[in-house]
């Protein structure tokens, strides 16, 4: 087989031509158009899946389920899971990154509300209360030992963090609180909850404590 690069005159390359020996046989077009090929149905199917069996999983038990757990309830074999997502990391990304970018994008409305600390608190109740009853947002907003994804929740930190100076401008939130200091609190509440089980009780009452630790004097 004949591989041209197609140099022009100018010195850049122009599309790879790529031509069969077989009278008639061409085929012109990029290098992407190779690497780049869309999934075939098949493995479509396989990696929707894999994803639907990995969200239920790390709802309910967070990201230390193992990849071969995964399979098993998708009903594949490790190697697919390994060919879509080739470390637990990305397929947890892959898993969250849904749900973060609803929260976050409902951050962003509120950003423009006309009371500012009403929101800022209707916003970190719905968080507490999702991550409550969801492992994998509580282990979405960890970032800490680089064991968890960070990009999955950077937008929604910088989001928390414009309601938050919103709050505090309107005189609402303790001036001195800053968004990593929201979000230390934040996963406190989720561990503390996690760690005590199926109790709403326990969830609402620490959020009326800490909700009223946070708002100014």
């Amino acid at each position: 087989m004949e591989v041209d690069t197609g140099a022009s005159k100018n010195g850049t390359l122009d599309p790879v031509n790529i031509r069969g020996d077989r009278p008639g046989c061409q085929w012109v077009g990029r290098l992407s158009d190779v690497t780049n090929r869309p999934l075939r149905a098949d493995a479509r199917r396989n990696r929707e899946r894999v994803l639907a069996a990995a969200q239920e999983a790390f709802a309910a038990e967070g990201i230390s389920v193992p990849l071969d757990e995964i399979a098993r309830r998708a009903g594949v074999g490790a190697g697919t899971v390994y060919r879509h997502f080739p470390t637990k990391e990305a397929l947890f990304e892959a898993a969250i990154l849904d749900q973060v970018e609803k929260i976050t994008a409902h951050a962003r409305e509120l950003t423009g509300a006309e009371d500012p600390g009403a929101v800022f608190f209707e916003f970190l109740e719905r968080l507490v209360l999702g991550g409550s009853l969801k492992r994998d947002l509580a282990d979405a907003l960890r970032t800490g030992g680089g064991e968890y994804p960070r990009t999955v929740s950077d937008d929604l930190k910088e989001a928390l963090g414009i309601l938050l100076s919103r709050a505090q401008q309107a005189g609402a939130v303790r001036p001195e609180i800053t968004v990593d200091d929201l979000l230390a609190i934040i996963k406190g509440v989720f561990l503390a909850v996690h760690e005590a089980g199926a109790d709403p009780g326990l969830r609402d009452r620490t959020f009326a404590v800490i909700a009223d630790g946070l708002r100014a004097r």
